[in-house]
């Protein structure tokens, strides 16, 4: 999880992703900062992120972030 921390700090180092539950809901991350972090996780963790995963719940928190990352790897 400290790589995807990492690139989430790369992004936007304002944020406290460690506590923060509401990054899509209370639009802390913007659009830009969102593709930008899709394309980090293809890349840093050989997954492909489809439309389908491109939901609220899996981007509002790190641990949800991270939750999807490692399920779509298991499926990989």
């Amino acid at each position: 999880m400290d790589d995807l921390l990492e690139i989430l700090n790369d992004i936007d180092d304002s944020i406290d992703y460690e506590n923060e539950e509401h990054l899509i809901d209370d639009h802390l991350l913007t659009s830009f900062a969102i593709i930008s972090l899709v394309g980090e996780l293809e890349d840093n963790f050989d997954i492909t992120i489809e439309a389908s995963e491109m939901t609220n719940e899996n981007f509002n928190s790190v641990e949800a972030i991270w939750d999807m990352v490692q399920r779509l790897q298991e499926e990989a």
